[in-house]
């Protein structure tokens, strides 16, 4: 597992710590809130101190991280406000990114879009929250690559990993699984049929109805609590 980084480097080191450390966190292995233990994380990576001090400034960058002054540097932890705000940018993001795959026809990645929704459609079926989770983001990762668009790209992958330190908040539960691939279904029907406006919106709308099921999703656990 984790050892690996002693036995192949194929990058340099830090990035490799880099990689390593950003899979904990967005893994859940590091949870929101987290002070990061330079020395545990060191041990436990077979490497020296100093690159995951260089890999925590570079996650800092990516808001995946935030230094506390005299404290030390913790797992960013998303308030309410925060994933609204990244839900809205990456709707507007991801529209452009759908469009331009639209108008770009090509077909392998076409049928590639169309196998992770069957293979969502699948895992929401069988109700396994896990690889329905990780299909999702291969879907989008998908998208985002067809696009032919790094900038932008890079852009859109950056915010996804800001929004996933909420991890499984809003994909939770059956019919959330099944609402959620019916707009991918969506989404990959408009740009299948060349339609570049229909696409847009399809993809817009995507991350605006999860900004939605946020909502809902904490307005009942507030109801819970009371």
């Amino acid at each position: 597992m984790v050892n690996d980084l002693e036995l192949k480097r194929k990058k340099p080191l830090v990035l490799e710590v880099r990689d390593e450390l950003e899979r904990m966190i967005l893994g859940g292995e590091v949870p929101a809130g987290e002070r990061l233990n330079e020395q545990t994380l060191a041990a436990l990576m077979g490497v020296s101190r100093a690159p995951v001090r260089e890999a925590a400034r570079s996650l800092e960058k990516d808001g995946l991280v935030t230094t506390v002054a005299n404290k030390g540097v913790y797992v960013r932890k998303l308030t309410l406000d925060d994933a609204l705000e990244l839900y809205e940018l990456r709707a507007m993001v991801f529209g452009y990114l759908c469009a331009r795959v639209a108008a770009t026809g090509d077909d392998q990645a076409l049928a590639d879009l169309r196998t992770s929704v069957s293979r969502m459609a699948e895992a929401a079926e069988r109700e396994d929250e896990s690889t329905y989770f990780t299909e999702n983001l291969a879907f989008h990762d998908k998208i985002a690559e067809a696009a032919d668009s790094r900038r932008v790209a890079n852009l859109y992958i950056s915010l996804c990993k800001e929004v996933r330190l909420m991890r499984l908040r809003v994909l939770s539960g059956p019919l959330a699984l099944k609402v959620s691939n019916q707009e991918h279904d969506a989404i990959v029907r408009a740009i299948e049929s060349g339609d570049i406006k229909a696409a847009s919106r399809a993809g817009s709308q995507h991350h605006l109805n999860g900004k939605q099921r946020l909502l809902g999703t904490y307005s009942r656990e507030r109801g819970a609590q009371t």
